[in-house]
């Protein structure tokens, strides 16, 4: 539909262009709250406008926000230099060097597990590259550096930012009979939606295991959804496997949920059949409801909650609605975790 409208846009667009006409474009306040725009009778709000790219709106919200959090802090950090006496007839960067990044230094030994970390080639290394990984090296511990510095001058004294963040896009995310782990009555809900097959899944399930220690059942309920892309050729079947695992129990479920993403190289029909043993389930059992295929439709059916909701890879995270789009930092998760336990 949208790639119609898209289509007729453009053919409108070349059609003015021949004609040497414009389409007539008056910017103005809305008459009514909540008005994007209106043609005539016809109306359009700014909901209709936002709906389906709630993340793509986020996103660019947010690299907004920090260009403009990374240049406050800056700011804050070269003032707080300029007012110690100390910093009089220096430069900053040689107040840097002097008083808050005086010992730092690159070793030769980081150098090379730099490059050994990078995976750079032997025949691309030289001593221009060597001197270039010693710079890149010495500015981010001079920033480590400044980040303590910062953090002892404002100890007593904080930083109130007045900058407003921008709000995750907030979606209505059912959990259903869905694989879930913890309290139905905990405070937080986190819902992903994931793939078996999906490397960057693998990391979301360690991410998860960290939040699960950290929290516990009573403060965060856990609930795993279905997402198997069309081009990871055992996701599906190993989807299916999961729920299979599910009726059976739902402890083993994360075992097997564990197994299956420790060892994505074995979701072959006979490599699942040797996870499901380590998870301590019904092999034979399991095996049957895969060949049933009992859950292919339970799946799929997942996978079109998951597009009606703004999913589109793997992993999308839900908090208490939130959207976290891939596995990101475990700070990323805390903060706002912790934010909604605090309003709870």
């Amino acid at each position: 539909m949208r790639t119609f409208i898209a289509t007729l846009v453009l053919l409108a667009y070349v059609s003015c262009s021949k004609t040497n006409s414009e389409p007539q474009y008056q910017f103005k306040k809305a008459p009514t709250p909540g008005l994007a725009a209106q043609v005539g009778d016809i109306k359009i709000s700014n909901q209709e406008v936002e709906s389906g790219i709630e993340s793509e709106i986020y996103e660019a919200e947010q690299k907004l926000f920090e260009l403009k959090f990374n240049r406050l802090k800056g700011m804050i950090v070269e003032r707080l230099m300029e007012s110690d006496p100390k910093k009089k007839g220096l430069t900053t960067d040689q107040y840097l060097d002097r008083f808050i990044a005086k010992d730092v230094k690159v070793s030769d030994g980081e150098i090379e597990a730099f490059i050994k970390k990078q995976n750079i080639p032997k025949q691309h290394v030289n001593e221009g590259l060597k001197q270039r990984i010693n710079q890149y090296l010495l500015a981010e511990k001079k920033k480590e550096q400044v980040e303590k510095w910062l953090g002892e001058k404002t100890k007593k004294t904080p930083i109130e930012v007045y900058l407003k963040k921008p709000r995750r896009p907030t979606f209505k995310v059912t959990v259903g009979d869905s694989p879930s782990w913890g309290s139905e009555k905990a405070k937080v809900t986190l819902v992903e939606f994931s793939d078996f097959q999906c490397p960057y899944c693998a990391k979301g399930a360690d991410l998860i295991n960290q939040l699960k220690k950290k929290y516990g059942k009573s403060k965060l309920r856990v609930v795993f959804k279905n997402y198997p892309l069309p081009f990871h050729n055992h996701a599906e079947k190993a989807a299916q496997a999961g729920l299979c695992a599910h009726e059976q129990s739902g402890e083993k479920f994360w075992k097997f949920h564990d197994e299956m993403f420790a060892h994505q190289d074995q979701l072959s029909p006979e490599g699942l059949k040797g996870l499901a043993k380590k998870a301590g389930l019904d092999v034979e059992k399991l095996s049957k409801c895969l060949s049933s295929g009992k859950f292919a439709s339970k799946v799929r059916e997942t996978i079109e909650e998951g597009k009606e909701i703004n999913v589109k890879s793997t992993p999308t995270f839900f908090v208490n609605g939130q959207l976290i789009n891939g596995a990101q930092g475990l700070e990323v998760f805390t903060e706002l975790i912790d934010q909604e336990l605090a309003q709870n």
